[in-house]
């Protein structure tokens, strides 16, 4: 009884103990400001490595752990080397950011090359057939792809805010490495999406009559309370279905997912009888090829595409090479299939006979009737 607890004081609460590694995890990178997917995927990997070395502490392991588990990526799983990379991006994050220790050896744990591929492009012709395919806000999202050069998640993201109908200008927000960047908004393209912003504004008004409110990006809610119920902040193509933030318990309603997007473009590639393994990124590979074919400057497409090094849009310049850098066949100065005419094949009994020689320019023949044979004369 002696060790039993004294009426009347209170029990001291339960010390909490140290954060898990992977809750240690997420908040470096939370710290860091690194994406969601980023997340998502380190502490995918993460995961793996410790599960592949029996749940050990990545304190008991080093260089020669991370050596062997990238090989049996490579080797076993036949991962693709942006994978692996992803990976060792994980584990050395692990290592430095979170564990606070250097690793020793990893300079012989060679980084996995990334192959150099071209980008599928389309023409304007297949791309017009896989639009028409399309229906709907599905089919001004990928028509939104192709004319101003929006990646997916870009064009899912974009706001009410972000549309200036006036200078026909796009707003790319927290794009590809938190960069923003402005991009145009097509001529073509302005009707449609003005009457898609009238639907859209009716779901609005249901939604303000229901108390369902949207996601805004970092603290700005705190910042500023009543923006998250303003049309201004509204999705351009919102979700269909609400859910409940798991935080505050209001009701939300999100953009349209990507994967919806995704498989009608996939289907529509396959209706449309196109032979080409198209995704939704090649609508961005087209804008940025169709460009050059039409003569625009290189660093004007960088600047609309928002790459950071020239070196990334020149990859878009093959197409300007037609035919194998340029060079015309010599197969083509022939034209054999064309303009020959088939030649009548041989007799299997009689060999064919050759074609008669013309005659010299300087002899004539005249038939003689009393010899029975031609005779030969100099012409004049």
């Amino acid at each position: 009884m002696e060790n039993a607890p004294t009426l009347g004081k209170p029990v001291p609460p339960h010390a909490p103990g140290p954060p898990r590694l992977l809750d240690r995890v997420r908040q470096a990178i939370q710290t860091r400001h690194y994406s969601r997917r980023t997340e998502e995927a380190y502490v995918f990997w993460i995961r793996r490595f410790l599960a592949f070395h029996g749940m050990r502490h990545p304190n008991e392991m080093g260089s020669a752990e991370v050596a062997s588990f990238l090989s049996h990526l490579a080797t076993r799983r036949r991962v693709s080397a942006s994978t692996q990379n992803q990976a060792f991006s994980a584990i050395l994050f692990l290592y430095r950011n979170v564990l606070e220790r250097e690793l020793t050896g990893l300079e012989t744990v060679p980084r996995a090359k990334r192959p150099e591929r071209v980008p599928l492009v389309l023409s304007q012709e297949e791309v017009g057939q896989i639009l028409r395919q399309l229906h709907g806000s599905l089919r001004l999202m990928a028509a939104l792809m192709y004319g101003s050069g929006l990646r997916l998640l870009e064009c899912a993201r974009l706001r009410v805010k972000d549309i200036d109908f006036e200078r026909h200008e796009l707003t790319v927000r927290d794009g590809k490495g938190q960069k923003d960047r402005v991009t145009m908004l097509p001529d073509g393209l302005a009707q449609p999406l003005s009457t898609h912003l009238e639907r859209v504004r009716r779901l609005y008004e249901q939604d303000l009559a229901a108390s369902v409110d949207v996601e805004l990006p970092h603290a700005l809610a705190l910042k500023y309370p009543s923006a998250s119920r303003d049309w201004a902040w509204r999705w351009v193509f919102p979700a269909l279905r609400t859910y409940r933030d798991p935080h505050t318990g209001r009701r939300r309603r999100h953009h349209l997912h990507e994967t919806v997007l995704q498989r009608a473009f996939h289907d529509a590639v396959r209706w449309a009888g196109i032979s080409k393994p198209a995704s939704c990124h090649t609508m961005r590979h087209c804008f940025a090829t169709h460009l050059l074919e039409a003569g625009y400057d290189i660093r004007t497409i960088q600047e609309l595409l928002g790459h950071s090094d020239v070196n990334t849009t020149m990859i878009y310049t093959h197409v300007l090479n037609r035919g194998g850098r340029g060079v015309r066949s010599p197969f083509d100065a022939f034209r054999l299939l064309e303009t020959s005419a088939p030649r009548p094949l041989a007799s299997p009994t009689r060999p064919a006979l050759p074609s008669p020689q013309p005659a010299c320019p300087r002899y004539v023949e005249r038939p003689n009737p009393t010899a029975g044979h031609p005779t030969r004369r100099q012409s004049d």
